[in-house]
């Protein structure tokens, strides 16, 4: 009789991982050690195959990529942070946060968008909204309903891993709510009501919202605002200007488009998101400095998100912004 016969047949080997990390220079590495060591620099999502060669190991589909291409983006010197963007469309459990948790070292943090049921005072007119199209949002800033089924998930999931929970408010006619008075009067209502804890941050898309008004409503529910660099916005210093009466125990920037550019223009331009197609050194000057005089003398946090549609490819955008906030801290 042999061996097999008296043991069974021998533990197949483990299976090689999908996707891995793609080797990074030393350069990187080096450049990751002079960043400021509170600064939390990622990308807008990570499941883009044209990432392959300078994020990951080999080409790969987008489906591998988000079910396993997670622990390889987290392992990438210059990535502490990742904004997790499906949220916005429908909010997740706790165990889907568990796994992306449970994938990122120590270190990583993450930043979450809230659900678009959150921010829509009215359903906008595009066919994905179905029957509701046009129609009032019942959920709109209804702080029960966001406990519940956002601020919970992210907790219980993402534990000391959860960085800002981001209520992003798509431009919308704020007239219906009773003006700019009358949105801050709903805002206040609604961050004074959600669980303390969580860092909440808040970005709104009406230009006219950015103000001392605002600022005061984040400032007195310990909120920190967004500065994005999106559409036709005033550019991130110039937002930083208009909420300068805030003294926000964060810095959360997010750089999403070129200004006067849509999405889809952007992505059509774009992919397959793998080279700087457009660079945009104002944008990315600004940013740096103000990461520079934020993190200065102190070590509170800073957040910035890059998304593909900035320049063309999020991961280079980052390796290029790291390198003009170590030469400004430098």
């Amino acid at each position: 009789m042999s061996q097999l016969d008296l043991f069974g047949a021998p533990a197949p080997a483990p299976s090689a991982p999908r996707v891995g990390p793609a080797p990074q220079p030393p350069e990187l590495h080096a450049l990751a050690g002079k960043l400021p060591p509170a600064l939390h620099l990622g990308t807008s999502s990570w499941s883009f195959p044209g990432w392959a060669g300078f994020v990951w190991d080999r080409e790969v589909s987008e489906a591998v990529l988000a079910k396993d291409g997670l622990s390889a983006y987290a392992r990438h010197p210059l990535f502490r942070t990742v904004g997790v963007d499906r949220t916005y469309y429908a909010p997740v459990t706790a165990e889907v946060f568990r796994n992306y948790a449970e994938a990122t070292p120590s270190h990583f943090r993450f930043l979450v968008k809230a659900a678009e049921a959150c921010v829509l005072a009215r359903f906008p007119h595009h066919a994905r909204y179905g029957a509701q199209r046009g129609q009032e949002n019942p959920r709109f800033l209804d702080a029960a309903w966001a406990t519940d089924a956002v601020v919970q998930p992210f907790v219980e999931g993402l534990g000391q891993k959860g960085g800002p929970l981001v209520f992003q408010f798509p431009p919308q006619d704020v007239s219906r709510l009773g003006g700019e008075q009358g949105f801050l009067e709903h805002l206040d209502r609604f961050l004074g009501a959600l669980p303390r804890g969580p860092l909440y941050a808040v970005e709104v898309r009406n230009g006219a919202l950015l103000g001392a008004n605002l600022a005061a409503v984040l400032q007195l529910h310990g909120a920190v605002p967004v500065l994005s660099a999106w559409g036709n916005l005033p550019d991130v210093e110039r937002q930083a200007g208009l909420l300068s009466a805030l003294q926000q125990q964060a810095l959360v920037v997010r750089w999403m488009l070129p200004p006067g550019v849509t999405y889809e223009e952007a992505k059509s331009q774009f992919e397959p998101f793998s080279a700087l197609a457009e660079p945009d050194p104002g944008t990315r000057g600004r940013i740096a400095h103000l990461v520079r005089a934020f993190s200065r003398g102190n070590v509170r946090p800073a957040w910035v998100i890059v998304n593909n549609k900035a320049e063309g490819s999020s991961p280079l955008s980052v390796v290029e912004l790291a390198r003009e906030v170590a030469r400004e801290v430098g």
